[in-house]
């Protein structure tokens, strides 16, 4: 009798423990969905921002007055390398959604 009243503290012990373990669990997995929504957000809010800064370089370079061996030149090359690469990344994660 003794032993049977035991083994049910314990097994009730363990289902409320391992209960617990498994919302907490659940809530640190919704944490982390959440935050990396929040990263993709931020990323595309970015990708956007550089986006349209090269649009904009590009109206007023629309005569070729930077030059790739000038300082704006330069910056004006890294930029459009720089959406070259957001684009394939961007466009890979739309085409992978899909």
């Amino acid at each position: 009798m003794i032993l049977e009243i035991i083994i049910i503290v314990l097994l009730s012990g363990s289902v409320i423990y391992f209960g617990w373990r498994a919302l907490t669990l659940a809530n640190v997995t919704a944490d982390q969905e959440e935050y990396i929504r929040e990263l993709e957000d931020m990323s595309q809010y970015m990708y956007d921002q550089i986006r349209n800064t090269y649009i904009e370089m590009k109206k007023i370079d629309h005569k070729g007055a930077f030059k790739e061996d000038d300082e704006a030149g330069t910056t004006f090359t890294m930029l459009k390398k720089v959406i070259t690469n957001l684009e394939k990344e961007f466009n890979a994660e739309t085409e992978e959604k899909k």
